[in-house]
């Protein structure tokens, strides 16, 4: 794992991006996110390094304030997500049966359902204007995928000899399933965790776009609303939307590098085109 360059590069960019959302606020007045801290539409300066909005809150004052926010949606909503799915995913994969009939047919249901008009309702209804709320309502909607991907796997795992020796043995499902299906099933599992991160972080910013969603705190989504509403591509305000947008595009790199070097772990085939 510490050969696989994928994997360090991914890693080591998502450090740099908790180390700014953790220390960032130490460095910087939380009084700067709030409107009227400073004149209107300045370009970045020595006393505004990003510049600031049409209400005179500091942009990077809003970045850093707001990749923390960001952040938990996604690991709210990939550990809610990820940890259905694998309970699924397992069950259903290994009792199979009715049970796996039940549990692939509700996951083929939702798969085809398209996921952004389903958390558009959700939080309209809802209205839920925090960062848990919305959290919540991504998690509680991203288990299918990992579902199918864990049962997937837990079928072919099951049919190992390994298997058949535990059972022979004396071990009960239970004890198999925790103690040899889990573990060999690590890597799909934190490639599928990761993925979730990216998904959850992806819906909620969607959402936030749309107006819907967590717009009084700190966040990617809130600070690109607020600038496609204020027209600042049209008006030249370059300063207010590339710096989420690069933050954005940095942590989607980083979870497609992880996510592709978890892929050439599991997988020999792929850990062999990979050399």
């Amino acid at each position: 794992m510490l050969a696989n360059w994928k994997l360090m590069l991914g890693f080591l960019l998502l450090g740099l991006l908790a180390i700014g959302a953790l220390g960032g606020p130490r460095l910087i007045d939380e009084a700067a996110t709030q409107p009227l801290y400073a004149s209107f539409n300045k370009p970045p300066s020595a006393a505004h390094p990003l510049g600031t909005d049409d209400v005179g809150r500091d942009l990077l004052a809003l970045l850093v304030y707001g990749l923390w926010p960001t952040l938990s949606i996604g690991l709210i909503a990939g550990t809610l997500g990820t940890g259905i799915g694998t309970a699924l995913g397992l069950i259903s994969g290994y009792f199979r049966g009715p049970v796996d009939l039940v549990i692939r047919t509700l996951s083929d249901i939702v798969l085809t359902i398209p996921l952004l008009v389903v958390l558009i309702l959700v939080a309209s209804f809802t209205r839920t204007t925090t960062i848990t709320g919305t959290a919540l309502i991504v998690g509680l909607l991203a288990w299918a995928g990992p579902t199918r991907a864990i049962r997937a796997q837990t079928l072919s795992l099951r049919e190992r000899a390994f298997i058949r020796v535990a059972k022979l043995t004396g071990m009960n499902d239970f004890e198999i399933i925790f103690l040899d299906l889990l573990p060999n099933l690590l890597p799909y599992i934190l490639a599928g965790f990761i993925d979730a991160i990216a998904g959850g972080i992806l819906a909620s910013v969607g959402l936030q776009l749309l107006g819907i969603g967590p717009l009084l705190i700190p966040n990617m989504g809130m600070t690109l609303n607020s600038a496609f509403a204020g027209g600042a591509m049209i008006r030249g305000y370059w300063w207010w939307w590339a710096p989420p947008v690069i933050v954005l595009t940095v942590l989607f790199l980083a979870t497609f590098l992880i996510t592709l070097a978890l892929d050439e772990i599991a997988n020999p085939r792929l850990r062999g085109n990979a050399a």
